[in-house]
């Protein structure tokens, strides 16, 4: 009697390149999606592009986090976008908010435009707090991106020895944030 082989239309290879269908872009609001974002980070800034071997810093304990979540059939599968914001005090630019540590899962760039929408989430949230001006230290790779979206180039700087560009953020060009409005915005501005 032959055996039977039993052949499937599809291997494990069929789901590597798998994407969620739905990208929602939101401030966290949960334990799981604080640790996700976290985790993206570190695999991105530490892991993939060697650039900080410990990507978390102080700026993080007043820092807005916003992530991008995925979703297939109205369940969220898991975080594949973050970036943060957070309010600096400098006298030459009152009321000035910093953008940092965007980043996107590898299986997601170019995927739904994250990074744009994270972007735009940020700088929207930012202005709703308050901001007059938002900057942003952004790798060399990355300035023609933030180009294109409005942003101008202030000078040079060096991070963890590997050269950044110090941009600055069109606020004319960024509506404001349609999320509802914090019920504390001052604790918001010290603590995420």
């Amino acid at each position: 009697m032959p055996k039977h082989v039993l052949r499937y239309a599809f291997d494990d290879q069929a789901f590597r390149g798998f994407r969620a269908t739905q990208v929602q872009v939101k401030l966290t609001s949960s334990n799981w999606e604080r640790q996700r974002y976290f985790a993206l980070r570190q695999r991105v800034f530490s892991d993939e592009q060697q650039l900080l071997s410990h990507e978390q810093d102080a700026e993080d304990f007043r820092a807005t986090a916003i992530v991008a979540l995925a979703s297939n059939c109205g369940m969220t599968d898991d975080v594949v976008g973050a970036v943060r914001i957070f309010q600096r005090d400098d006298p030459n630019y009152p009321e000035l908010w910093f953008g940092g540590r965007l980043c996107v899962a590898k299986e997601y760039r170019g995927h739904s435009q994250i990074g744009k929408a994270l972007i735009n989430t940020a700088v929207s949230r930012a202005k709703q707090l308050g901001c007059q001006h938002f900057h942003a230290f952004v790798q060399r790779q990355n300035v023609r991106y933030f180009s294109g979206l409005h942003w101008a180039e202030m000078g040079d700087i060096s991070i963890a020895g590997h050269p950044h560009k110090r941009m600055r953020a069109d606020l004319s060009a960024y509506p404001l944030a349609t999320m509802p409005a914090p019920a504390l915005p001052h604790a918001e501005r010290t603590w995420a």
